[in-house]
């Protein structure tokens, strides 16, 4: 089953029995971009340096992208480009909700809703079937741990993770310093066409730039 870069970084940050998301903000962050990263994959969408255009309007018959092309087609009416951090803090919270929402229509989760102190609902997502997410962290593991070279989603996934400070998500286990730097080398490498490569750089830059006002503004 072939899944979007958004709904594989939703998977990691899903604890598999609860159902919670970890680091729900920060993976947050890296969903919103990994739809948008799947979209200048698609040549529907480009990003060059801090700014977003819409290149081709076309659905790309997947239903979680084109949800998200429409909007943008909306939200840059009248406008050649926008900031891609703009779009990105618009968006990344109902990129969430709209990832999930495509991981329950496969079958990879279930959706649970409980009230807390009996008025207020929670909704939980716990695994429904393990399979997809067991193949992706055996092929992250490949890249990052064994030092297997990355195809070019896989390496946008990797890049993501990385910008969003979410290697543990990815390596919840004792891998001591080895994680981040190689994917930081892996997020900078030359595994990719040069237009790809500097357009998940730029995507790279807009979501630590996002990621980092949200934590100032918090703290504040």
């Amino acid at each position: 089953m072939a899944i979007t870069l958004a709904e594989e970084i939703m998977l990691l940050s899903l604890d598999d029995e609860s159902g919670a998301a970890k680091q729900r903000q920060a993976a947050g962050w890296a969903v919103a971009g990994g739809i948008l990263l799947e979209l200048v994959l698609a040549e529907r969408v480009s990003v060059s340096g801090k700014y977003l255009t819409l290149v081709d309007p076309t659905p790309t018959g997947e239903k979680l992208l084109d949800s998200r092309l429409l909007l943008i087609q909306a939200w840059l009416r009248g406008r050649d480009k926008r900031r891609v951090t703009e779009w990105l803090t618009k968006d990344n919270s109902k990129a969430v909700g709209a990832a999930l929402e495509s991981l329950e229509e496969r079958g990879l989760v279930v959706e649970e809703v409980r009230k807390v102190l009996g008025v207020f609902p929670r909704r939980r997502h716990p695994e429904a079937d393990g399979s997809v997410e067991s193949a992706l962290r055996e092929r992250l593991a490949a890249v990052v741990l064994e030092g297997a070279e990355p195809d070019e989603r896989t390496a946008g996934l990797i890049s993501l993770l990385h910008s969003a400070k979410l290697h543990r998500l990815a390596f919840p286990g004792p891998v001591g310093k080895t994680v981040a730097p190689r994917m930081q080398e892996i997020a900078t490498g030359q595994w990719a066409a040069e237009s790809v490569r500097t357009a998940i750089r730029d995507m790279q830059a807009a979501v630590v730039a996002a990621t980092v006002a949200t934590f100032v503004a918090v703290t504040v």
